[in-house]
């Protein structure tokens, strides 16, 4: 099939979504679930101070280390802040849908009690201090790795892989929290590979995996791995209930999307995005 053609499927893939949104009944009135695999639990963890901790404890590190005279990744911030917060707009409205259909909740013994738009103040944050801690991640990559390891498997990832999470939102379209995330981020893999060079995309899959560890061990404390109940609640019949710990696998999902356009604009701000011929 001509390129052209694909990639103007591909870009049709938000409206397919908005289809999906517009066409769902009402969610199910079945509880959002408490009752969540436990690692461990920690006492101190009880407060409605642990969602503003773990953003703390992510950005506070990352933005000392941000001026470090090798990497010096304070340099980047005039164009990294304008690509956070352009990003995180559709997501802040994807969450404020999703809270208001109760696809997912938040726990109120965890967060404060300040919200904008039906969202904890914590949960804005959480679009500005993981992009920015990950990102940092990718530059140290960048500076300490340069050579790009995965540049030979590109097509593998972002046309197999995306081409199969494709597939399964598409198996999966009853369960809209599993459907919406698996698209879109299938589907901009595939048209990130169709319109762009590789100057940075597979450097950005390693850098994920990385990134991925520490990801588990905040999104484990926020679903619920570590403490009486989960912070973030989930609806039982909107996800694949696959679990990495506590963490649902769509969570993995989302996070890869939400960094890939990250990375991707504020590539385009650095001049690094190069249209394929």
């Amino acid at each position: 099939m001509n390129k052209l053609i694909i990639r103007r499927l591909l870009i049709l893939l938000p409206i397919l979504l908005v289809a999906i949104i517009w066409g769902v009944d009402t969610i199910s009135e079945t509880p959002l679930v408490l009752e969540v695999p436990i690692v461990t639990k920690f006492d101190v963890f009880e407060t409605q101070w642990l969602y503003l901790c773990l953003h703390i404890f992510s950005f506070v590190p990352v933005f000392l280390l941000s001026f470090d005279k090798r990497v010096h990744y304070h340099t980047s911030w005039k164009n990294l802040f304008p690509a956070i917060i352009l990003v995180g707009i559709p997501f802040i409205l994807w969450d404020m849908i999703f809270t208001e259909w109760k696809v997912w909740g938040f726990n109120e013994a965890y967060h404060q009690a300040f919200t904008i738009f039906g969202l904890p103040i914590e949960e804005l944050l959480f679009f500005l201090t993981i992009p920015f801690s990950s990102i940092f991640i990718y530059q140290c990559l960048q500076y300490y790795f340069p050579r790009d390891i995965l540049k030979s498997a590109d097509k593998l990832i972002s046309v197999g892989l995306g081409g199969l999470l494709i597939l399964v939102g598409l198996f999966c379209w009853d369960k809209i929290y599993t459907s919406t995330t698996f698209l879109l981020t299938g589907g901009f893999m595939m048209v990130h590979y169709l319109y762009f060079q590789n100057t940075y995309r597979t450097k950005f899959y390693l850098s994920y995996l990385i990134t991925w560890l520490p990801f588990l061990m905040i999104d484990g404390v926020l679903t619920g791995g570590y403490s009486d109940q989960p912070v973030v609640i989930y609806h039982s019949e909107e996800f694949l209930n696959l679990r990495i710990t506590s963490v649902p696998f769509e969570d993995s999902i989302y996070g890869l999307l939400l960094l890939m356009l990250n990375i991707s604009l504020f590539a385009h701000f650095e001049g690094e995005n190069k249209v394929r011929d």
